[in-house]
């Protein structure tokens, strides 16, 4: 029986790295229990109402963020304040499928443009693998804003 996975980020503002990862993904915020959003409506007012109204003091209404696939097919992905600052390299991080199928220059100039999208959504590039056939296609490392490692595939 395969399961279903979640996967979490240790953060400092989990709001604004969950708001970056959706940008990067093209995943969504979900609406707070109970609520139906009307077409158009911004998902992260209404958790900011809904915190609100439950009496969540102001303080805590940035201790956790989630963004789930509009299609279903990925993980959903939570975001949870932590007091620590990260202080090693990440021994598990996630692959951004930007140029499946692709290979050679073709994709690297792929991976460079997207590289450059999510360099102005706030990530860092950290160091670009060229292709080195047949075992590797080439890929780009990089870092969101709160500096945990992803690659560029």
């Amino acid at each position: 029986m395969s399961r279903t996975i979640q996967v979490t980020f240790d953060a400092h503002d989990p709001r604004a790295l969950s708001t970056f990862w959706r940008d990067v993904l093209g995943y969504v915020h979900p609406a707070p229990p109970g609520v139906e959003l009307a077409a158009g409506a911004d998902p992260l007012t209404a958790w900011d109402d809904f915190l609100e109204r439950s009496g969540v003091p102001e303080d805590r209404r940035n201790s956790a963020s989630a963004i789930e696939d509009p299609d279903g097919d990925g993980p959903r992905v939570f975001f949870q304040q932590v007091p620590e600052d990260k202080v090693a390299k990440n021994r598990v991080h996630l692959d951004v499928r930007a140029a499946p199928g692709l290979t050679g220059e073709e994709r690297m100039a792929v991976l460079e443009a997207e590289c450059e999208r999510l360099v102005a959504l706030g990530a860092h590039r950290v160091r670009r693998f060229d292709p080195a056939p047949p075992m590797g296609n080439g890929h780009i490392v990089m870092s969101d804003p709160e500096g945990n490692e992803f690659c560029l595939d």
